[in-house]
């Protein structure tokens, strides 16, 4: 072979090279380009367990705790039930019946109450957490999803998705007081502790609406540039930071609540739904339908994601635990079973 056909030859040969190489990298499997978002860094995540969880492989949804019992209860909605957690002794301990298509769990521990959403009835469910019986029940809307709880007032916010409002319950009396309409479809509730407000996502409207629950009056409509669909909310208040995933254009948006502003934008995974705190670690947490969980870290007012990648199939509900920093994840169906994955910090 003389010179000239070596160099055709070897030319060839790394032609032929390059070519595998990029069906090689094509084939691959990565997290951000089947969520559409491109390289992502691996979740800063350890797994620790899977936890059989009793009941039919079907969706679960949100889920809420009280650390200093070391109680986690989970909503099974496909199943019309709460399923109670110890975190301590990593077991299911028992499970709440007859709460039909529960969507949303609050557990309030001055209280030592926890209130379920029932869509399936719409009502909104009391539950003692010593006994984890059943204590009232009350109209919650036409669909009642995420809730939360104003202290100052003893009053209970309720998410009406369809019904575009949000239901006022006193849990002093276990009676609904108040219906305030919000003109559009409902997404989540928080209550903020600084301004001691409650915050509304209304997402066919893409705007944040700001009540004051000493008057139950609506104060502010914020408006959310590059919104779609914002559902999921959490705010962290030391920080004045607002987080709201958008289901519709999967997105996290960063809201400061001091200017009312979206300072910060980001990819998450396909149909972010629930998010979780971390104070202590300064950490959120974005679960989505398609099994991506996003993790982001605040310094002051910015934001830096520190990792994303499949965690379980539709793990879209997160919980974390503050002290431990250990986070929960249901899945509706882990090889023919429903599961708790524990994961911890690496």
């Amino acid at each position: 072979m003389n010179p000239l056909q070596q160099i055709r030859q070897l030319g060839s040969l790394i032609g032929a090279a390059l070519l595998a190489a990029s069906i090689v990298v094509f084939l691959l499997p990565r997290v951000g380009a089947a969520a559409g978002q491109g390289t992502a860094v691996q979740l800063p995540l350890q797994r620790v367990a899977d936890i059989p969880m009793p009941g039919r492989t079907s969706r679960f949804d949100y889920a809420s705790g009280d650390l200093e019992r070391h109680l986690l209860m989970i909503a099974h909605l496909g199943d019309g039930e709460i399923v109670v957690f110890d975190t301590q002794e990593a077991r299911v301990t028992a499970t709440i019946k007859n709460i039909a298509a529960v969507h949303g769990v609050l557990v309030v521990p001055e209280l030592s109450r926890a209130f379920a959403s029932a869509t399936g009835t719409n009502e909104i469910v009391a539950i003692d957490e010593k006994t984890l019986k059943v204590v009232a029940r009350m109209p919650g809307g036409v669909y009642p999803d995420g809730m939360a709880y104003a202290p100052d007032v003893h009053k209970l916010y309720v998410s009406d998705e369809t019904g575009k409002t949000e239901t006022v319950i006193d849990v002093s009396t276990n009676r609904r007081v108040k219906t305030i309409a919000l003109d559009g479809e409902v997404g989540n509730t928080q209550y903020d502790p600084v301004s001691r407000h409650i915050f509304v996502n209304v997402q066919t409207r893409r705007q944040l609406v700001e009540i004051d629950p000493s008057t139950d009056a609506i104060v502010a409509r914020i408006d959310l540039p590059g919104a779609d669909g914002n559902h999921g909310l959490l705010i962290a208040p030391q920080s004045r930071l607002a987080f709201i995933a958008c289901e519709g254009n999967s997105k996290m948006l960063v809201l400061d609540m001091r200017t009312e502003r979206v300072s910060q934008s980001f990819d998450v995974g396909r149909d972010p739904d629930v998010l979780a705190l971390d104070a202590s670690a300064r950490t959120v947490y974005v679960a989505g339908e398609a099994g991506v969980v996003s993790m982001f870290r605040y310094d002051g007012t910015r934001v830096t994601k520190a990792g994303e990648s499949f965690l379980g199939p539709n793990a879209h509900v997160a919980y974390v635990d503050a002290v431990t920093h250990r986070s929960y994840f249901p899945l509706k169906n882990l090889e023919g079973h429903p599961t708790l994955r524990i994961m911890a910090p690496k």
